[in-house]
C-alpha cells in the first residue's frame, strides 16, 4: 500500500448500471470497461457537485470527506501529477506522424 502526502476524496455513492455508450473513437473497450469508467466519472461529477454546494460545510459527516495522510511519504515530495487526456492526446498525435 502507497501513502501519499495528496488529499484523496472518500465518498460513498451507490454504482448503477446504465447503458452502454458508443465510442467516436474506434476504440474498442468491453462493457465493464465502460461501465466502470462511467461509474467512476458520474461518481467524480457527485463529489464534485457536493464539495462546491454551500450546504458541504454542514453536511461534513454524511458528504465527501477529504483524506490526507498522517504519515506522509517522503519519497513521493517530488511526485508532480501527470494531465491523462494531455498525454494521451501527445500520444495520438505522435502515432499519426509515424
Amino acid at each position: 500500500l502507497y501513502s501519499s502526502s495528496a488529499p484523496r476524496m472518500v465518498n460513498n455513492y451507490k454504482r448503477t448500471s446504465s447503458p452502454r455508450s458508443p465510442t467516436n473513437s474506434g476504440e474498442l473497450f468491453t462493457p465493464a470497461h465502460e461501465e466502470n469508467v462511467r461509474f467512476i466519472h458520474d461518481t467524480w461529477q457527485c463529489v464534485l457537485r457536493d464539495i462546491r454546494s454551500p450546504q458541504s460545510s454542514e453536511r461534513k459527516d454524511r458528504g465527501p470527506q477529504e483524506y490526507v495522510e498522517k504519515n506522509p511519504n517522503p519519497n513521493l515530495n517530488s511526485f508532480t501529477p501527470v494531465d491523462l487526456s494531455d498525454l494521451r492526446k501527445r500520444n495520438t498525435q505522435d502515432s499519426k506522424k509515424s
